[in-house]
């Protein structure tokens, strides 16, 4: 499954909308990203499971890159 992650760089700073970032992992689940993430000096505010539809539209996104985690 395809899980889009929104993260701010800064762990220690407040998070601000206008600098939220996303990238997208493949993982089993939750946890499985926050695993694979956890070594990554980021601050996670939303780990977001994808539908089929809602992936195929982010996948039309210049932004769109699946990491390889």
């Amino acid at each position: 499954m395809i899980f889009k992650v929104l993260y701010q760089e800064y762990p220690d700073e407040v998070p601000t909308r206008e600098r939220t970032k996303s990238i997208y992992i493949e993982a089993e689940s939750v946890r499985d990203v926050r695993q694979k993430l956890q070594n990554k000096p980021i601050n996670i505010e939303y780990i977001q499971p994808l539908t089929e539809t809602h992936l195929a539209y982010d996948q039309q996104s210049e932004d769109y890159k699946l990491e390889k985690v």
